[in-house]
């Protein structure tokens, strides 16, 4: 399984961005089953910012709560992170995460990363 990320990119504050990140390689008949974002700031650990689950369940920082919107697509094995009002503060690499590769009780792989897409927020 491959993760590619994109829409990262320039923005001032108060600005918006949307993050896409799409799952390639998943083999018909499996799933994945939590998708999402993680950021790491410069001398900082990475962070989880938000995810979702198949499911639709969600869970978001607290620092991003009532800015940040996570979605997924499951037929496209693709989750997008919508970020509104942003801060300085949110200036980081972000990341995305696919927690497990499954079919019913058989786990494929687990633990996928993306590569980094930058997310820079400055006037």
């Amino acid at each position: 399984v491959q993760l590619q990320a994109s829409g990262g990119g320039l923005v001032q504050p108060g600005g918006s961005l949307r993050l896409s990140c799409a799952a390639s390689g998943v083999r018909f008949g499996r799933f994945i089953s939590v998708m999402g974002w993680y950021r790491q700031a410069p001398g900082k650990l990475r962070e989880l910012v938000a995810n979702a689950t198949r499911g639709g369940s969600t869970n978001y920082a607290d620092s991003v709560k009532g800015r940040f919107t996570i979605s997924r697509d499951n037929a496209k094995n693709t989750v997008y992170l919508q970020m509104n009002n942003l801060e300085a503060e949110d200036t980081a690499v972000y990341y995305c995460n696919a927690d497990r590769l499954y079919y019913r009780d058989i786990t494929y792989g687990t633990n996928y990363w993306g590569k980094g897409t930058q997310v820079t927020v400055s006037s």
